[in-house]
């Protein structure tokens, strides 16, 4: 349980999207939140420069949530959530990405509502847009894509989402996220559907100065992936759009002369 503050202010939490990366991608509104804030919670994909937005005596906690490392449980950080604003006052809780774009944003809005503590969100830029988009590559193209999906890689309970072998028959742009340690199985999808040479892209630490990018086609992608040593976080891009991206016309000229032999 949380310490009891003197100075305790009224009871509010803000759900505050970071932005994907950059620190600079978090917005104007996120900012004038955190400058107001007693407490962040932060998780492990947000720019620790962020964090510096806060006042300096704010209390910053670490709540982890990254691929592979939940470091805590979402009932935990709902209950530290709720019992620093109780005691503290303004509670920021400082999500990457959108808070709501598999952030489970509304699992907490849900349990401050249940503790009768008044809520807030300020959407951020979700890596599924910002991260492509970034590199050259639009999720919607005229005359190339008209829709975009965005898909989670892995299901609570470890398995591929069903909804991406529905995505694979189809023209959309597919932005797979936290999907990295399932390439191989994506790509099966898309060659079994008749796409080996669709354009695909996978996009390590978007946005930030660990950023790596591989292009290629399904055919190939694994072992572009392989070579470059893409791990997580990082996103996955498939569809005709990543066509556009500047050095794609030349991973295809490499790809069809080793096609030919």
């Amino acid at each position: 349980m949380i310490q009891n503050n003197t100075n305790i202010r009224e009871p509010r939490i803000t759900l505050v999207g970071a932005g994907p990366g950059d620190a600079e991608l978090i917005t104007l509104k996120g900012i004038k939140a955190l400058q107001t804030a007693d407490v962040v919670l932060y998780d492990a994909l947000v720019n620790d420069e962020i964090l510096d937005f806060a006042p300096a005596d704010a209390v910053k906690v670490y709540v982890g949530k990254r691929s592979g490392d939940h470091s805590f449980s979402q009932d935990n950080i709902n209950r530290l959530m709720v019992d620093y604003a109780l005691n503290y006052g303004h509670v920021v809780r400082l999500k990457g990405g959108d808070p709501f774009v598999f952030g489970r944003g509304h699992e907490e809005l849900e349990f401050a509502a249940e503790h009768q503590i008044p809520t807030q969100v300020v959407p951020g830029i979700s890596s599924s847009i910002g991260v492509p988009g970034l590199q050259g590559i639009p999720v919607t193209h005229r005359g190339v894509s008209e829709s975009f999906w965005v898909i989670t890689g892995t299901t609570s309970d470890g398995k591929i989402s069903a909804d991406l072998y529905d995505a694979a028959k189809t023209n959309a742009t597919i932005v797979v996220l936290m999907g990295i340690h399932k390439l191989a199985k994506i790509a099966e999808i898309f060659k079994n559907e008749g796409k080996g040479q669709l354009p695909v892209a996978v996009i390590q630490s978007g946005t930030t100065v660990n950023e790596k990018v591989v292009v290629g086609v399904a055919d190939t992608i694994v072992a572009l992936a392989a070579e470059q040593s893409i791990t997580s976080p990082a996103l996955i891009v498939l569809g005709e759009v990543v066509a556009l991206h500047p050095t794609f016309k030349l991973v295809k000229e490499v790809y069809e002369v080793v096609a030919k032999g």
